[in-house]
């Protein structure tokens, strides 16, 4: 009798030779996979490294992703913060840990997911590492390009800055609650979509440092922690106007899912994670890149700590998420 084969009933190599066709080489790629080690053009003379990880029923359970959405989720995630130092990602290498009794077609659909995100930014899936596990892991490395520009860090930001935010949120959070609580149906695609595979403003971070942002992160972790982590670099207070006018279609857009589960709405706006949207400053009277919406202003502290003011308020409650107190 068939069966779907798994990952336990294939060699390294055949498996390998499942997934490479699959992924993408990417515009800067001069040695593709199948040496020891890729090489990747790097014309700015730097690049930018980062790396992030899945880990299964942590960050991601099967019973709700696919492969495909996995490997999208994977990308994005690492793309993102590629994006927010205001590069252009170039390539990323991947480790992953498959259980024995994985489904190859499931791994094969981690790496078409890969390829939906990273083929049209022309990223290059450049390599990486496979091993045996008992639960699926998938490590993500992303490289940038500056492109001659400098950095966008989290430090640069200087009283007088406008606040923006380009991308959505709280639409992922809205999607988990859904899916925990099985309460997910028809009228419930967007927000589950963007839990399992959110769309983040790749392009408005290059375009953002071209416009002459001071600082930037990718919004992982809720707008009021990542905010917060942007203040305390800077040594500033980000004061965020009343969210009822700035980020209305945010709270619109899951208000009714809220309703019905018993939520609050602001919880998921203002600290759910992974919409992995772009916050970022700007000198005043800075024409703002295409996607930006301005959500408030950056001041001194007066005798305060830096930190995060909501319409002149310090939030005491929705912190964001943390990896390590959930």
């Amino acid at each position: 009798m068939n069966h779907e084969p798994v990952v336990a009933d294939l060699s390294e190599q055949e498996l390998l030779a499942r997934i490479f066709p699959l992924l993408p080489p990417g515009d800067a790629t001069i040695v593709a996979p199948g040496d020891d080690a890729a090489v990747v053009r790097a014309g700015d003379g730097r690049f930018v490294v980062t790396t992030d990880v899945l880990v299964e029923d942590r960050h991601f359970r099967r019973a709700w992703s696919s492969g495909v959405d996995v490997g999208a989720r994977a990308a994005v995630q690492n793309l993102a913060d590629v994006a927010a130092m205001g590069a252009r990602p170039t390539s990323v290498v991947v480790a992953l840990v498959l259980p024995g009794d994985l489904e190859v077609t499931w791994v094969e659909g981690f790496a078409r997911g890969l390829a939906q995100v990273c083929a049209p930014l022309g990223v290059g899936v450049v390599g990486g590492d496979l091993s045996g596990g008992p639960l699926v892991v998938a490590s993500v490395a992303a490289h940038g390009d500056l492109e001659g520009r400098a950095p966008v860090l989290r430090s640069g930001a200087r009283p007088g800055d406008v606040v923006a935010h380009a991308g959505t949120l709280g639409r992922s959070a809205a999607g988990l609650a859904l899916l925990a609580a099985g309460r997910a149906g028809p009228d419930d695609e967007a927000l589950v979509a963007t839990y399992r595979r959110p769309v983040s403003p790749l392009a408005s971070g290059p375009e953002a440092a071209r416009a002459g942002a001071t600082a930037m992160l990718d919004v992982s972790d809720g707008l009021l922690r990542d905010a917060g982590r942007l203040a305390a670099a800077s040594g500033v207070v980000v004061e965020l106007d009343d969210p009822a006018r700035t980020l209305h279609a945010d709270h619109a857009a899951v208000a009714g899912v809220a309703d019905r589960l018993g939520r609050d709405p602001w919880d998921w706006v203002l600290a759910g994670g992974e919409d992995h949207g772009l916050l970022a400053t700007f000198p005043a009277g800075t024409d703002l890149p295409p996607g930006f919406r301005v959500l408030g202003r950056v001041r001194e502290p007066r005798g305060e700590q830096p930190g995060v003011r909501v319409d002149g308020r310090h939030p005491t409650e929705r912190p964001g998420w943390d990896h390590f107190a959930g």
